[in-house]
C-alpha cells in the first residue's frame, strides 16, 4: 500500500509532520499514522498558549484499536487547536494533511526542523 508523503512538511519518526510557514508550524499525523491506528474517535490536545516540546507528547489521540501519544516535532507556544476534533475526531482519518491537523506553534528555534525527516526520508521509512 502506497501512502501520501506530501514533500512540503517534515516528519518525526513518530509520524507526526510539521508544515513551516514564516515562523509557524502546524502539526499533525501522517496518513501512515492514521491508517495504522484505523478510526479516530477521540482526540485530546493542549490549550493555546501552552508549550510544547520537540520530542515530547503533547496530546493523546484515541482510535478503536489504540491509545497513542502524539509527539512535537518542534518546540514552540501553541498559537491554534483544531477544535474541529472535538466534535468530528475522523478527521484525522479523512484528511490527515488538511483539516485533520492538530495544532499550530510558534516555533521557538527553527534549527530544530534540520532534526526532522524530509519526505523522502519518511517515504523510506515506511516503505
Amino acid at each position: 500500500m502506497s501512502f501520501d508523503v506530501p514533500d512540503d512538511l517534515r516528519y518525526l519518526d513518530s509520524h507526526e509532520w510539521a508544515r513551516v510557514d514564516d515562523g509557524s508550524a502546524r502539526i499533525g499525523i501522517s496518513e501512515f499514522a492514521q491508517d495504522e491506528l484505523g478510526d479516530v474517535v477521540f482526540v485530546d490536545l493542549p490549550d493555546e498558549g501552552e508549550e510544547v516540546a520537540a520530542g515530547e507528547d503533547f496530546g493523546v489521540v484515541e482510535s478503536i484499536k489504540a491509545v497513542s501519544d502524539i509527539y512535537a516535532p518542534v518546540s514552540g507556544t501553541v498559537t491554534a487547536v483544531n477544535d474541529d476534533l472535538a466534535d468530528r475526531p475522523e478527521l484525522v482519518n479523512e484528511d490527515p494533511y488538511g483539516d485533520g491537523w492538530l495544532i499550530e506553534v510558534d516555533l521557538d528555534d527553527e534549527s530544530e526542523l534540520d532534526d526532522l525527516l524530509s519526505a523522502d526520508e519518511y517515504r523510506d521509512q515506511i516503505a
